[in-house]
C-alpha cells in the first residue's frame, strides 16, 4: 500500500501542504545532518554506550509526552519480542556501533558511510528474504562498497586508517536490518506508536551502559550536555515525527532522495561548529557511496520475488 496521504498535486490549496512537506523535509535533513556533529562534541566527555544512552533517555522522555498526548496504544503482549529486536537494532546496536565509529572518522566521513544502508538492504534482500537482485542493483552495490572503501581510507590516509570507521558500516547493516524488519514485521501498528516503541524498548537495552553516565554528565561541559540535549531531542525524536509526516503527505521514493543532502549538509556544519576540512578522497568516495545508492534507487526495479 502506497503511504500517501495528501498528494502534492489534485487538490483545492496545493501549496500549503507542499509547503509544510518541504519545510519538514528540510528540517530533517538538518536535524540528521547535526546527528554525527553532536555525537563527535558528546564524546569528549562521554564513553559511546553512556552517550547513546543518554541521547536516548532525552528522546524517550520526549516520545512519552508525544504518546500521552496523541493517546497511543498498548502495544500486543506477543509483539514485544519483535518490538524489542527493532529496538536493538534501530537504537542500541545501530548506535553503539554509529558511536564507537566516529571514534575513529570525522563526521563528516560519517555521515556519508551512514547513508550506505541501501546498500545492506539489497543485500538482505537476496541472502535473508531470498529476492532475486539483477546485474543493476549488484553493480550499484559493488560501487558503493567501493565508495565506502575509499571513505574510510582516504578520511585520515591508507598510513592512518582507523579501522573503527568500518563500524559506522556496521551501523548502516543495523538500521538495514530494522527497516526490513519493520516492513515485513509491523503492519498492525501505525508509525508514532513503532517509533515510540522502538526508541523506549532500545533505550532499555542501553541500560547496561548507565554507570558512570550521571558522574560523566556532572563533569561534561554546559556546552556539550546541550549539545547532547540538542541530539536527544531533534535528531533522536522531533525528525522522525518530521519524517513520518514527510511520509504521510507525499511519494516515498520522491522524498528519501532529499535524503542525500543529508552529507553534504553535515560536511558544512562540521566545517561551520568543528572546524573540520573534509579530505579530498572523502569528497570522492562520497559522491561515489551517493550516486550508487541514488542509482540503485532510481535505476530498474530493485528486487523480484523469488519463486
Amino acid at each position: 500500500m502506497e503511504t500517501r496521504c495528501v498528494p502534492f498535486d489534485g487538490l483545492k490549496n496545493p501549496g500549503r501542504p507542499r509547503v509544510k512537506v518541504i519545510l519538514a523535509t528540510l528540517f530533517v535533513i538538518l536535524c540528521w545532518a547535526y546527528s554525527p556533529i553532536g555525537i563527535r562534541i558528546g564524546l569528549q566527555a562521554y564513553e559511546p554506550g553512556q552517550l547513546a544512552l543518554m541521547r536516548f533517555l532525552i528522546a524517550s522522555v520526549f516520545m512519552a509526552v508525544v504518546a500521552i498526548a496523541n493517546g497511543i496504544s498498548w502495544p500486543r503482549l506477543g509483539d514485544l519480542p519483535l518490538l524489542a529486536v527493532l529496538g536493538f537494532f534501530a537504537v542500541s546496536l545501530h548506535h553503539i556501533a554509529l558511536n564507537y565509529g566516529q571514534r575513529g572518522v570525522s563526521a563528516g566521513a560519517a555521515s556519508v558511510l551512514a547513508q550506505s544502508t541501501p546498500l545492506f538492504s539489497t543485500l538482505l534482500a537476496h541472502f535473508v528474504f531470498k529476492d532475486r537482485v539483477g546485474a543493476w542493483q549488484w553493480g550499484c552495490v559493488l560501487c558503493g562498497l567501493l565508495g565506502a572503501a575509499v571513505v574510510v581510507t582516504g578520511d585520515r590516509g591508507l598510513g592512518d586508517m582507523d579501522a573503527r570507521g568500518l563500524l559506522i558500516l556496521l551501523a548502516a547493516l543495523s538500521w538495514s536490518v530494522y527497516f526490513a524488519l519493520q516492513k515485513h514485521h509491523t503492519h498492525r501498528y501505525d508509525g508514532l506508536t513503532l517509533v515510540c516503541y522502538t526508541v523506549w524498548s532500545g533505550t532499555l537495552l542501553l541500560f547496561i551502559f548507565a554507570p558512570g553516565m550521571l558522574s560523566a554528565a556532572r563533569q561534561a561541559s554546559a556546552s556539550v550536555n546541550l549539545a547532547v540535549l540538542v541530539l536527544g531531542i531533534f535528531p533522536s525524536a522531533l525528525a522522525y515525527l518530521a519524517w513520518a509526516y514527510v511520509l504521510a503527505h507525499s511519494n516515498v521514493s520522491r522524498a528519501s532522495t532529499a535524503l542525500y543532502l543529508i552529507p553534504p549538509t553535515a560536511m558544512l556544519m562540521a566545517g561551520l561548529i568543528l572546524a573540520e576540512r573534509p579530505a579530498a578522497m572523502v569528497m570522492v568516495g562520497a559522491v561515489i557511496v551517493l550516486a550508487s545508492v541514488l542509482a540503485l534507487n532510481v535505476g530498474p526495479a530493485s528486487v523480484a520475488k523469488a519463486g
